[in-house]
């Protein structure tokens, strides 16, 4: 590890050149603009040293030997013309400034757009993959690592080596002996600052994913601050937190130790390399070798001083580097995963249906959908009938969750699946909605092949009541509306009263427009499923999943629930996921499912003439755990 950890990180060439085009492409002429700034900063720092022999052997010296004759007009002269030339350097420095600030934002703003824009098309299986917080920490500190290095560090870092080669060759004009002192002393810095820079760009990197896990863990135990406190798991959070929080302080002091010790360093041998080219400078003035005056060595001193401060930034800057392209690299990990795969060509749209039958599209909304195929134009009217066949799917390959499952529900069914926990009923609803894609079989939806259906188009004719409610920042109004964007006030508040939601939301401060907060936290768990009901009631879609749908609701709100459930199934396709069998015993058909394998299946009472599996989970022999 020790060995790992000494080795110089290596430049992420492929990550820089991708961030570096992504730059250009729409500020390629402010850039050109910030080089073209920072030559002439760099130029200016140059010159003003160089500047300095002219100053003290054409107008200084001179002055000093006759006093007595002196005109310090000339003398005004030269130090206005110094003036300009650092008042240029000062001005180039500011501009390449403000353009980096400018670049940089809208860098970071084109990222992020790109970065939500892409997770909105990723898969179900990405999120449940990765930590919620090591995404947010992808916007956040991954982002802002990628802000100070494009505003910060690159021009700093082009600044630092255009201002470095200028004045070597300045160095080279004045003294090349002098230059050997500095090339000397130069050399041992470099070699000082590769080896410090090395060890604490790894450390730079491990910082980030440190940072990445930790915000993970955060996000996870904020989420989850009621069963922490219901279990009294405090102390058992604290610890792993403690165990998480130590990595991360020792990966970040070992970064920022050897990274603030390199100034200290750098600067202590910046004075013993003045030292040496004073002292050389002056043994060579006394003994006549180059010609030196004393204009040329308080010149190169100067060069010698402004040599140093670039090598400096470059040397800070480096770690800067390392650790915003590990931070990058992150970033466009995330926009490299594979989108939803979707190569439906058949969407939903809205029809008028004659009285002789037929069908045909139109733009208004209306009781009526069809599935479109849009390579030949036939229309197929949707009616709600879902047909699984021979299905297996499995969440890794080495496991499947579903074994040759096949179910047909006719339009205007309840099916009602049964089981224990991890038997599959669940997996079975998100096979449907196309959150996952089968290993094996076919799903048909009104005889059209799922796989052929739009994504979009699928999700929005099936409604779906999960178990774990969300709810967004916003009004009650909104958060109902969130089923259906196109709904009105009345619909929304319609679809509310069948839910049997219109009652409490009347007593709420501001009814409808109350708004809701950290995930509606103010409201009941009840309340809260009232809700994410009423949304997937405006939503009106032909076919209906409810998952523990009623799972939160006390008994007696259950039975003011289900009748407006009852009446909203009529005419629908409804998928029911119940631990309360009392709520399934009207269903058309009832699937029990064991170790993701239907074992039986009928109607309540065939079921219970059976007296198998669902006869004694009904009758309380066997619990659904």
């Amino acid at each position: 590890m020790s060995n790992k950890k000494s080795k110089m990180p290596s430049f992420d060439r492929a990550t820089f050149k991708r961030l570096f085009s992504l730059i250009l492409k729409p500020y390629k002429i402010r850039f050109i603009i910030v080089m073209i700034c920072i030559v002439i900063s760099a130029l200016a720092t140059v010159a003003g040293s160089l500047f300095l022999r002219t100053l003290i052997d054409t107008y200084i010296v001179p002055l000093a030997k006759d006093p007595a004759n002196a005109s310090f007009a000339p003398l005004v002269g030269a130090l206005v013309v110094m003036g300009i030339i650092y008042a240029v350097g000062v001005i180039g420095t500011y501009l390449y400034n403000v353009l980096m600030v400018k670049i940089s934002q809208g860098t970071l703003k084109t990222l992020r757009d790109q970065m939500f824009a892409h997770m909105q098309k990723l898969p179900i299986k990405f999120f449940d993959t990765n930590s919620h917080g090591d995404l947010m920490s992808l916007y956040t500190n991954d982002a802002d690592t990628l802000r100070q290095m494009v505003s910060q560090s690159i021009p700093n870092f082009i600044n630092s080596i255009i201002t470095v080669v200028a004045i070597f060759f300045a160095m080279l004009f004045t003294s090349w002996q002098l230059t050997l002192v500095v090339v000397v002393t130069i050399t041992l810095m470099l070699n000082i600052t590769s080896k410090i820079a090395g060890k604490s760009g790894s450390y730079f990197i491990e910082q980030q994913r440190s940072i990445g896990k930790t915000n993970g863990y955060i996000e996870e135990m904020v989420n989850g601050q009621k069963v922490i406190k219901v279990f009294t798991y405090e102390e058992k959070a604290k610890a792993r937190f403690d165990v998480l929080n130590e990595e991360l302080n020792t990966q970040s002091f070992n970064a920022n130790r050897l990274a603030n010790i390199l100034m200290p360093i750098m600067g202590n041998l910046s004075y013993v390399q003045y030292v040496f080219v004073a002292v050389a400078g002056g043994l060579l003035a006394i003994n006549g070798v180059g010609a030196l005056t004393l204009g040329i060595i308080a010149a190169f001193l100067q060069l010698s001083r402004s040599i140093n401060m670039p090598i400096n930034q470059m040397a800070n800057q480096l770690n800067a580097v390392v650790m915003a392209l590990a931070g990058t690299k992150r970033i466009f990990a995330m926009l490299d995963e594979h989108i939803e795969h979707d190569e439906g060509f058949i969407s939903l749209v809205n029809v008028k249906k004659h009285e002789d039958g037929r069908i045909e599209e139109t733009t208004e909304s209306t009781e009526h959908w069809a599935w479109k195929n849009l390579n030949t134009g036939s229309l197929t009217e949707l009616y709600g009938e879902v047909s699984l066949k021979d299905v297996d799917f499995g969440y890794t390959e080495e496991k499947l969750v579903l074994k040759d499952i096949s179910i047909t529900a006719k339009p205007g069914q309840k099916i009602a699946l049964v089981g224990a926990t991890g038997a599959g009923k669940t997996t079975i609803t998100n096979l449907i909605n196309r959150f996952y894609d089968l290993d094996e079989g076919k799903i048909w939806y009104d005889g059209v092949d799922i796989d052929n259906i739009r994504k979009p188009d699928l999700r929005k004719s099936l409604g779906v009541v999960l178990q774990d409610v969300h709810l967004f920042s916003g009004t009650v109004m909104e958060n109902i509306r969130y089923g259906n964007l196109e709904a009105t006030d009345e619909q929304v508040i319609e679809a509310a009263k069948l839910a049997n939601a219109d009652s409490f939301i009347a007593h709420l401060p501001e009814g409808y427009q109350t708004h809701l907060k950290g995930d509606g936290s103010t409201l009941s768990q009840g309340q809260r499923q009232l809700i994410s009901i009423a949304r997937a009631i405006v939503a009106d879609p032909p076919v209906l999943v409810l998952d523990e749908a009623t799972s939160s609701i006390d008994t007696h709100t259950e039975e003011i629930v289900q009748k407006g459930m009852d009446a909203l199934m009529q005419g629908r396709t409804v998928f029911v996921i119940a631990h309360r069998l009392s709520t399934i015993h009207n269903a058309d058909i009832i699937m029990v499912l064991e170790l993701g394998e239907i074992i039986e299946r009928g109607t309540h009472e065939e079921l219970m003439a059976l007296k198998g599996q669902y006869y004694r989970l009904y009758t309380g022999a066997v619990e659904l755990d």
